[in-house]
């Protein structure tokens, strides 16, 4: 076990010491790409109702997809809470491609 725990030590260590020399213009030949990540979107009752009914899902089966109760969806859809982080871009996920849930196997009509 501790052969291996070194092993992990030495591979952070190696790279945290190769990140080192890059920032410093070092190393010349390293791959890089750059990453950008969209905002978390924001949803209000109208669009969260909007994107359920279009899937044509009860807010129970609504809710069972997201993984929340319905009294969550419920307080969504009324404007007493608002869906945050994980929820949100779920939500985004749905409202993008009204396929998603069959091409993912979450759900099956």
């Amino acid at each position: 076990m501790k052969e291996k725990e070194n092993n992990y030590f030495d591979s952070i260590m190696s790279g945290l010491n190769e990140s080192f020399e890059f920032s410093k213009g070092n190393l010349k030949n390293v791959k890089r790409r750059k990453v950008s990540i969209a905002p978390i979107p924001e949803y209000n009752s109208k669009k969260i109702k909007s994107i359920r009914q279009s899937l044509n899902l009860s807010q129970m089966i609504f809710a069972e997809v997201i993984g929340v109760s319905v009294k969550t969806i419920e307080a969504w859809e009324s404007g007493r809470n608002k869906p945050q982080g994980p929820a949100s871009r779920f939500l985004m996920l749905l409202e993008q491609n009204h396929d998603f849930l069959e091409e993912n196997k979450i759900l099956s009509v």
